[in-house]
């Protein structure tokens, strides 16, 4: 019954969008949030706060696609509606970090802090930023970095009410973070992105390999090689939280997994973490005796001071 579908409220429409959201068909939900967004703007009653939730999910679909700089616009576009939006300033910053744009990124996460302190994902978005301006700009990076805006108290003061009586974010993205197994269309995207990652790979770009997986995961969050490729390059970058972080979902998805054990015990030994690069090795070799790559590292960890 196609004029059913002509009359639905923008309210309808953002729900659908929203089912699409979770079942992983990204860019479906940003046709569905787009049709929203249309019919509130002509309806006359622009409920900011309204548009603002609209813009922020459309642009946390764009995100999940791989399509940052339409998130980055989007979340814009939420901030001008409703200032300081928390959700809409994380997924900016994860968008400008994929992005390589780390000054701004740095910029999203330390004005999340200033509204809200426990919020993992910013901490952690901080400390990468940190390293990655360092490696570019060395000890002066600070200086190069656009103004930080200050959280009004009023900002502060509506967040920490809402907070008692609500969920707290940490408690949501737990929800969110379920793994779903994707459908075959996302199955076989997902697939394609793995395979250029890995040409990335051989031709030793790393960084490009990267992206390529990240977008990869956002299509398959189930895939576990996946992650341990990802690790790989996160290790070739000396990004050693993250190859951490790709091996711990790694091991959650496949307790067993060797190269997983293996990757992190590289990142620990790099890190000079000596008790936890041994016991990683000693996983792998319970599993795998005569593996010999990690028979020499073990020995190399071993030595260590």
């Amino acid at each position: 019954m196609p004029h059913k579908r002509r009359s639905q409220s923008w309210t309808e429409l953002k729900q659908a969008g929203n089912e699409c959201f979770r079942a992983g068909q990204y860019g479906e939900a940003v046709n569905l949030y787009s049709q929203s967004i249309q019919l509130l703007e002509k309806s006359g009653q622009k409920n900011k706060e309204d548009l603002g939730i609209l813009y922020s999910n459309r642009a946390a679909s764009y995100l999940k696609d791989g399509n940052c700089s339409e998130c980055i616009k989007d979340c814009t576009t939420s901030l001008e509606l409703v200032p300081f939006g928390f959700k809409a300033l994380l997924r900016r910053a994860s968008a400008y970090e994929a992005l390589e744009r780390y000054r701004q990124a740095y910029v999203d996460y330390k004005t999340v802090l200033q509204m809200d302190w426990n919020v993992p994902a910013a901490h952690d978005g901080v400390n990468r930023m940190t390293k990655a301006l360092t490696d570019i700009d060395g000890s002066s990076w600070r200086e190069k970095l656009p103004p930080i805006p200050t959280v009004p108290m009023s900002v502060k003061e509506s967040l920490a009410q809402a907070a008692s009586s609500a969920p707290s974010p940490q408690q949501n993205s737990v929800i969110d973070n379920k793994k779903k197994a994707p459908g075959p269309e996302a199955a076989k995207k997902a697939k394609a992105l793995k395979e250029e990652g890995n040409e990335f790979v051989k031709k030793g770009e790393h960084k490009k390999a990267v992206e390529k997986y990240t977008q990869s995961l956002g299509q398959d969050p189930t895939e576990v090689t996946t992650y341990t490729n990802r690790a790989l390059c996160y290790l070739s970058l000396k990004m050693y939280k993250e190859t951490f972080s790709d091996c711990d979902e790694a091991l959650r998805l496949d307790s067993a997994n060797i190269k997983a054990f293996y990757r992190r015990a590289q990142a620990n030994k790099e890190l000079k973490n000596k008790k936890s690069a041994i016991e990683d090795l000693n996983s792998v070799l319970k599993i795998e005796p005569n593996n010999m790559a990690a028979q020499n590292l073990l020995q190399e960890v071993q030595k260590m001071k």
